[in-house]
């Protein structure tokens, strides 16, 4: 029988994946409760509470083979590993790690889940917790049968997921439409510079949406769950990855948006950038793969695969070897021909130089361990970006190759988005980020020339409806500063947003019904990600169900805050993240 022991924050088993997104409901367990208390202390490291961040990952369909039996373990059955691989890789992955090492969330290796016993875990998975495990068992989302096979799933080894190089890349490189082929001017009529890219998470597709009409004009089939859709400088490609590892290349000069070209860069992934400096536009990309741990450099135009760096190495406070760095965000400098690669479990912010491929150069900047996602400032100097598991942003100067500062942003786990710049009333240029963990709006001073008592510093903050926000949005053109808060448990808070008015931040915020205007009555209806049209007038939200439930996208009048438009079609299902053309060219945010 296996010693039952302190679990702190270790079976955070993901927090979502669709249909997994769910609340944290109440129970009678006090040992559960204990454990859920523990878990929100200092655990040495300077972290005072380990959420969890969304996992939409895909690695389950990898080829891996499972360990030899161990005495006293439980068996799995051929098909009853292959259950838990895809359902863990599914759910839990992307806070866990592949390799069950502990990344946002904490580790879940043999060592801690056999101390734990079966029983400690099964309720774990059954019940959840108040510091951020979701009720698996009791909402539904896992069958019992199901949680019996994860808690026996997490009693065995875990598997090793096979590597991704530079012959598997070329094997799955797919040219569709040649270069020489493709149309050397726009081919339609479409407003480039005003086009929606949505993802369509469950399906694997992308909607292409005219911000004018409202209407969609493609759907177009791409990996699993995209993550994000970026545009070439020119504003003439979009590139979109799916957490399959999958890129997907789009012309948007064609008779009709079409895909031109694909490529696998990996079993796992989630970002992907081309390059902006003068001179390179359009000439590369580059994507990063959470498995393998990896980054990939491309031809722009056809990704072609030309380069691939490991990002295996070493953490930046402990100096320990970490074999699952995973690649979060990638941005392309304005000031030098290089990428700002952000390595998650080594806290390693990479500059890649691209003017020489051969003999690539890399500038290390340490910076803090489990870095996400980030945004420039409003300059397009400066880039920010949460390490959102020690609560803190990093501050890169990317004309110097400097790092800043660390920012501690007061709040539990920053996660800006982009973030979102504007000007203070009282302390000039700002950068804000809302949090996961809790309620809390920091906004970091960006201007160093003219208010430097104030660079680099949290200047203010405000409290906004809850924690489980996941992005924060405004305009240059507007006076209004979003937040979301879909991964709140209150129904009511994750389907509205709340609305800060910039020149009075004091004041407080007007919450928006966003999924009521929608008209839909059923599902969680967690509204997700504001984004706005090019002309800074009206910002985009989407009401986000299940596969097998409507979802929507409503449009609010950014002067006005009322209902403008909804979008209510059969073909967006489960739309997420949006991607304005413009904006997402120009890194207006």
């Amino acid at each position: 029988m296996f010693k039952l022991g302190h679990l702190g924050t270790a079976l955070g088993l993901a927090l979502l994946a669709s249909t997994a997104l769910v609340g944290i409901t109440n129970f009678n367990s006090s040992a559960i409760a204990a454990e859920a208390a523990a878990a929100a202390k200092d655990d040495g490291h300077g972290d005072k509470k380990q959420p969890y961040e969304p996992s939409m990952d895909t690695l389950g369909k990898a080829q891996m083979e499972q360990g030899g039996a161990k005495a006293g373990v439980p068996t799995l059955t051929a098909a009853e590993f292959e259950e838990g691989k895809q359902i863990y890789f599914e759910r839990c992955a992307g806070c866990h790690g592949v390799l069950r090492k502990g990344a946002t969330g904490k580790p879940l290796t043999t060592d801690k889940t056999r101390e734990l016993g079966f029983d400690y875990l099964h309720d774990f998975i059954t019940y959840g917790s108040a510091a951020g495990m979701p009720n698996w068992g009791t909402s539904g989302q896992l069958t019992e049968r199901q949680v019996d096979l994860m808690t026996r799933y997490l009693l065995n080894e875990p598997p090793q997921p096979p590597e991704w190089g530079l012959a598997e890349m070329r094997g799955s490189w797919k040219l569709i439409v040649p270069v020489a082929q493709r149309p050397t001017k726009q081919m339609n009529k479409l407003d480039l510079d005003n086009l929606f890219s949505v993802t369509l998470r469950d399906t694997g597709e992308i909607a292409l949406i005219d911000g004018a009409s409202k209407q969609i004009i493609k759907v177009i089939e791409t990996g699993y769950a995209v993550h994000i859709s970026r545009m070439s400088a020119s504003g003439r490609y979009l590139y979109v990855i799916g957490r399959d590892g999958r890129i997907d290349l789009v012309d948007l000069w064609m008779p009709e948006p079409t895909t031109v070209a694909e490529l696998k860069i990996g079993i796992e992934a989630r970002s992907i950038e081309t390059s902006k400096f003068h001179g390179w536009e359009d000439k590369l990309a580059i994507a990063g793969a959470y498995w393998p741990p990896q980054y990939v450099i491309m031809d722009g135009p056809t990704l072609e695969p030309i380069k691939v760096v490991s990002t295996r190495g070493m953490t930046v406070d402990t100096q320990e070897y970490h074999p699952e760095p995973r690649v979060a965000s990638i941005v392309a400098s304005h000031f030098n021909p290089e990428f700002v690669v952000n390595v998650k479990e080594t806290g390693q912010i990479l500059m890649v130089n691209y003017e020489d491929l051969k003999n690539l150069k890399v500038t290390t900047i340490g910076a803090e361990r489990f870095l996400h996602d980030g945004g420039f400032d409003s300059t397009g100097r400066y880039f920010l970006v949460a390490a959102n598991a020690r609560h803190k942003v990093a501050v890169v100067d990317t004309k110097l190759n400097l790092l800043s500062a660390l920012v501690d942003t007061e709040g539990l786990t920053p996660h800006p988005g982009r973030g979102a710049n504007f000007i203070h009333p009282k302390f000039g240029p700002v950068w804000a980020t809302s949090h996961l963990g809790d309620d809390t709006i920091s906004f970091i001073g960006t201007d160093p020339e003219k208010h430097p008592a104030q660079a680099w510093k949290i200047v203010d903050s405000v409290r906004g409806q809850g924690g489980g926000s996941l992005f924060i949005k405004t305009h240059p053109k507007s006076t209004n500063l979003w937040v979301d808060t879909p991964l709140n448990p209150d129904e009511d808070m994750r389907a509205s947003v709340a609305v800060f008015d910039i020149k009075d931040l004091a004041k407080g915020y007007t919450v928006l019904p966003i999924a009521e205007w929608s008209g839909i009555k059923e599902g969680a209806r967690r509204v997700v990600q504001g984004e706005y049209n090019k002309g800074g007038d009206e910002v985009w939200f989407s009401v986000w169900n299940a596969k097998d439930q409507e979802s929507a996208i409503v449009v609010v009048d950014d002067k006005t805050r009322t209902l403008k438009h909804v979008i209510r079609d059969k073909r967006l299902i489960t739309p997420t993240g949006k991607f304005n053309t413009y904006n997402t060219k120009m890194d207006v945010y």
